[in-house]
């Protein structure tokens, strides 16, 4: 892998990762069209780790918070009952989901789910539904209503993000969508239950890096810094644009795109 290769791959997954428009969809799909090679399921986890860190500096205030009084309501019982704390048992109660289908469909997921009409599918069917839900939701409530239910349905659709051209940040903000909340929120819980999810992923597919089966070590390590670069902004920029607009842009994007990728695959442009 080139340095070129590199800062591109990490710019591009730094600015989709937090927006609902599929990172490893894009991760997959632009060195085929450069015509580069497939850089990997591995590495597209390990590149999150450096969106993961622009997520934990954005969002310091609320994690050191959230984080403190889950840790108090270990041992103290009417620090359980605060909403911090118990907001902490939900994002990790989100996270069983995507834990417990990244490791049943592991090997599917770093072969046969990178195929471009699975991420150019996923693209279109995920537009359709953005922009229908974004449409008839309600969006009558704040992210401190989130309860039980809603961290289990919200962390089934983070799950989905598993098949690449889905969208983490896009499968969860929609299931918060569903559920009532409001943009804002949908994003902030979206964002939050992302972290250990990243964390867990990125950590899991270390082990391939620099063993001559993935990228390059400084390939990755310069790739994982421009995904934090640009992965903060990319946060910045979507917390701020859903407080005033509608996924809308978002959504026809996400069909433009996948069928241009279909036609492309289709026609043995790209491969």
């Amino acid at each position: 892998m080139s340095w070129v290769e590199a800062i591109v791959l990490g710019i591009v997954q730094g600015l989709t990762e937090f927006l609902p428009i599929s990172s490893t969809g894009h991760v997959r799909v632009i060195p085929a069209l450069a015509g580069w090679p497939d850089p990997g399921a591995a590495f597209s986890a390990v590149i999150q780790l450096g969106t993961l860190a622009a997520v934990l500096i954005y969002f310091r205030s609320d994690i050191v918070r959230i984080t403190g009084a889950w840790v108090r309501g270990l041992t103290d019982k009417q620090a359980r009952r605060a909403p911090d704390s118990i907001m902490g048992w939900y994002i990790a109660l989100g996270t069983i989901p995507v834990v417990v289908f990244g490791f049943a469909f592991r090997h599917q997921i770093t072969s046969g789910a990178r195929s471009l009409m699975i991420v150019a599918f996923s693209l279109v069917i995920g537009g359709v539904i953005m922009l229908a839900v974004d449409r008839i939701a309600t969006r009558e409530r704040a992210i401190e209503s989130v309860t039980r239910r809603d961290a289990i349905i919200v962390g089934l659709c983070q799950a989905l993000a598993l098949i690449p051209g889905v969208s983490r940040s896009g499968a969860t903000i929609v299931g918060g969508l569903v559920l009532g909340l409001d943009r804002e929120s949908a994003a902030r819980f979206s964002f939050l239950l992302s972290i250990p999810a990243v964390v867990l992923s990125g950590l899991f597919e270390l082990k391939e890096v620099g063993d001559g089966t993935g990228a390059p070590i400084l390939a990755v390590v310069v790739a994982t810094i421009f995904a934090f670069i640009f992965g903060y902004a990319s946060i910045a920029f979507l917390i701020r644009y859903l407080a005033r607009h509608t996924l809308t842009i978002f959504g026809v994007y996400r069909i433009i795109a996948g069928v241009a990728i279909f036609v492309l695959a289709a026609t043995n442009t790209i491969s």
